[in-house]
């Protein structure tokens, strides 16, 4: 078997467009990958249209780690964010063909099941005014929608600093959610990377009261000492990694132990095996994985293999029943979110499928997003952004 062409299909949303790729063999089979970019859509397909040249058309899916390792090296210069998405895009769907080729689901051939059922936390559920009674409304009905866990940015506009009516009003935000979901459902917090460690300690102990269960990206993501730095002076766990693209760099975060959960993003990180790499080694330092997710089904259903097989997972975030709820239709078969969980998926690879006449309801967007605007929480009337 070996991969006779690819495509390229862009959905787009008001404030994100999702790249969904098609891999062709052939044998007849196809599978799908997906990533989401910010500002890079047209980059990521360009790369991809070269790639197809000279990586990818020819191979034989199965030897992934081959096809992997020449995306990543082959072209000499140094693999970022579009490369590594790029890599994803096709090797999701390499072990979806896999999957459908030995009539498995992916998460057997990543060694099996270590749990019936992922928990999901919400996102994109709180595109409301910035008022604690907005917000308290808006956690409401993410519990009644059979949430047991959820996350919020409640910052306003800030650069290092917050200034003290932000702080005050940002607190009050996560007073009144830790109120309306009550004590023993979970509640991440996140930090968008806006602040210096200074500011993000601080922060860290007025957030206390409301037990986060983690507080994610406090600090730029460039300095991992300034994050050693948060890490030290708050006992509340640290998030991060949602934009490191490449294992290896992940290497001085082990070593400095500044993070307790690690968020590479499937779709940004080279796809399904460098993720359950990076996991492996994650266990060795005892630090749980919780996947970044701000894709479609695609993106989320390789995610959710991963859930079922990774015995340090923590926890898969999911938007798309708040956020873009109707992009759900372009790649049917994920499972829906009951109890607050996944259950693990059934069908051979990753079980999903492109529907593009639901494709072509969703054109591609001149999406922008800026979490430095005054208004960021509004933009384009999303409300939120990851």
């Amino acid at each position: 078997m070996r991969i006779s062409k690819i495509e390229t299909h862009v959905v787009g949303t008001p404030w994100r467009n999702l790249t969904f790729v098609t891999v062709h063999t052939d044998e007849g089979l196809t599978g799908v990958g997906e990533t989401r970019m910010l500002g890079h859509t047209d980059a990521l397909l360009g790369y991809l249209a070269e790639a197809a040249r000279r990586h990818i058309v020819g191979t034989d899916p199965f030897d992934m780690e081959d096809l992997v390792h020449r995306m990543k090296y082959g072209d000499y210069g140094r693999a970022g964010e579009i490369v590594m998405s790029g890599i994803a895009c096709v090797e999701m769907a390499c072990w979806d063909i896999v999957g459908k080729a030995l009539g498995q689901p992916v998460w057997r051939l990543l060694g099996g099941r270590t749990r019936d059922r992922v928990k999901a936390y919400a996102n994109g559920w709180y595109t409301v005014d910035r008022t604690p009674e907005e917000f308290h409304a808006a956690a409401r009905r993410v519990v009644a929608a059979g949430y047991d866990a959820l996350k919020l940015d409640p910052f306003g506009t800030g650069r290092f600093e917050l200034d003290h009516a932000e702080t005050v009003r940002s607190i009050s935000l996560v007073e009144a959610v830790r109120d309306a979901i009550g004590p023993e459902r979970e509640l991440m917090v996140e930090m968008h990377g806006r602040f210096s460690p200074a500011t993000a300690i601080r922060l860290a102990r007025l957030l206390e009261p409301y037990d986060p269960a983690w507080l994610e990206e406090p600090v730029p993501p460039e300095n991992l000492k300034a994050l050693a730095k948060v890490s030290q002076h708050t006992g509340l766990p640290i998030a991060t990694g949602e934009r490191i693209h490449d294992r290896i760099e992940f290497r001085e975060l082990f070593e400095s132990q500044a993070a307790d959960i690690l968020q590479a993003d499937v779709g940004h990180f080279g796809g399904i095996g460098e993720f359950r790499k990076l996991a492996a080694t994650a266990e060795t330092h005892y630090m749980l994985v919780a996947p970044h997710n701000v894709g479609g089904p695609v993106l989320t259903a390789a995610s959710l293999h991963l859930g079922v097989a990774v015995p340090n997972f923590k926890i898969l975030e999911h938007f798309n029943d708040f956020a873009d709820a109707g992009v759900k239709a372009v790649a049917p078969g994920v499972p829906e979110v009951v109890d607050g969980h996944f259950a693990a998926p059934t069908a051979p690879g990753l079980g999903v499928e492109l529907d593009l006449d639901a494709i072509a309801d969703f054109p591609q967007q001149n999406a922008d997003f800026d979490l430095f605007a005054e208004d960021w929480h509004f933009r384009r009337g999303t409300g939120v952004h990851r």
